[in-house]
């Protein structure tokens, strides 16, 4: 038996005990996971930093850095992040519909787990909390595969999770942390037909289309943000500055983070020197249109199709001036990954057309894109931040991680 079949083994051997398993026994799991959490910080800490080590001197971007680092806040963070999904309701068992037939058929649609799910995710470890906890609140079995940049915190953080649910009497595999960051096991649990119900990869643009493109088990797509605020003539510019900048600095190197800013030519004078202003607090590097080049100088770089379409996670912007909101509408529809788009404005019409015409999980007015978030959504933590349109789309919280069962019950019906 190779080492993924052996994953999808244990995997399957677990899951009836964790779909069957009461929400109390699910909580307590939980609530060991979150113990277990706090009283292992300084482990935690040590073994990331070994993964800050190796990513410092491969060269990593202080934003990807960022990413990886686990420090006391963080991890009291995760375990939060925990405690809070304690607190939420449990969606398996729901009774979403039911009805009776003319031929005496009672029909009850109920909620129910989605069974193994693998998650591909890079850099950031507190996805491996986040999404374990979710799919066991939500009765799924988890088989976890971080980044090889990540590999000493996850092993932990896994290794953790497993004696904590153990503990309160669910099987260790119900969680399972791939050890493996080898492209040809990644490849494949892509293909791991008959244990995987599911894929979620988080991460980057190339990670999800890889995976989309390499996998034969179902996968939702997440992730992807290459996300535009555009600031209409009527905006209060005020807002405008302090929404871009929160948008593309509070922490630039996550998904909901905006890579293009959109500004109305009637406004571009006085807002464009505003928010560079703003942008050199955080080093923001600007690649712009003609008319942004004019208006702001040899500060910033001229913005080709490459910087429109990139998403940078890191303190870099393109910026393009435009005619009007039919301009703008047109980019963001070109450029955008779907993911969270925000109109800045005071005219109700254009918010209305903004949210109606724009395709994205999420679209905004007046409000920073850094909202798309499970927690944020009131979801507790999240699994990812789905950009397709099938089963499931923006924040994934516990409901998303479910599918449906139809219970029929008659007395001697046949067709």
């Amino acid at each position: 038996m190779n080492y993924t079949d052996e994953l999808g083994r244990n995997a399957k051997a677990a899951e009836p005990a964790v779909a069957s398993a009461s929400t109390m026994v699910k909580n307590n799991a939980l609530a060991a996971i979150a113990k277990a959490l706090r009283e292992n910080k300084a482990l935690i800490i040590a073994e990331n930093a070994k993964d800050m080590k190796a990513a410092e001197e491969n060269g990593m971007s202080k934003a990807k850095q960022d990413r990886l680092l686990l420090d006391e806040k963080r991890i009291e963070g995760m375990a939060e992040g925990v405690d809070q999904l304690i607190m939420l309701n449990d969606p398996i068992g729901q009774v979403i519909d039911g009805f009776v037939r003319p031929n005496g058929l009672s029909i009850i649609k109920t909620r129910v787990p989605l069974g193994v799910i693998g998650i591909i995710f890079e850099s950031r470890p507190n996805v491996t909390v986040d999404a374990a906890a979710l799919c066991l609140k939500a009765g799924n079995v988890v088989i976890l595969k971080g980044g090889k940049e990540a590999i000493n915190s996850n092993k932990c953080l896994g290794d953790i999770m497993r004696k904590a649910v153990e503990s309160a009497g669910l099987p260790a595999d119900a969680i399972q942390v791939v050890g493996d960051t080898s492209r040809e096991t990644t490849t494949a649990l892509m293909q791991l037909n008959g244990y995987i119900d599911v894929l979620i990869p988080r991460g980057s643009a190339n990670l999800i289309q890889a995976v989309v493109k390499n996998a034969t088990v179902p996968v939702i797509e997440t992730g992807a943000g290459n996300c535009h605020v555009y600031v209409d003539a009527s905006a209060d510019l005020d807002m405008a500055v302090n929404i871009t900048d929160n948008a593309k600095t509070q922490r630039p190197s996550v998904c909901n983070a905006i890579e293009n800013l959109l500004v109305h030519k009637d406004i571009a004078d006085k807002f464009l020197p505003a928010i560079a202003e703003r942008f050199k607090s955080h080093s923001v590097k600007i690649y712009g249109c003609d008319r942004t080049i004019a208006i702001l100088g040899d500060s910033v770089e001229k913005a080709t199709e490459t910087e429109y379409a990139t998403e940078f996670n890191d303190f870099i912007i393109a910026v393009k001036v435009v005619d009007d909101i039919s301009e703008a509408i047109a980019h963001i529809r070109k450029y955008s990954t779907r993911h969270s788009e925000c109109i800045i404005t005071k005219s109700l019409d254009n918010a209305r057309r903004f949210q109606h015409e724009v395709d994205a999980a999420a679209v905004y007015v007046n409000a920073s894109t850094r909202f798309t978030d499970g927690g944020e959504f009131g979801f507790g933590a999240e699994i990812g931040i789905s950009t397709q349109k099938l089963h499931a789309r923006g924040p994934m919280g516990l409901t998303e991680l479910t599918t449906v069962k139809y219970l029929v019950n008659g007395d001697g019906q046949i067709r």
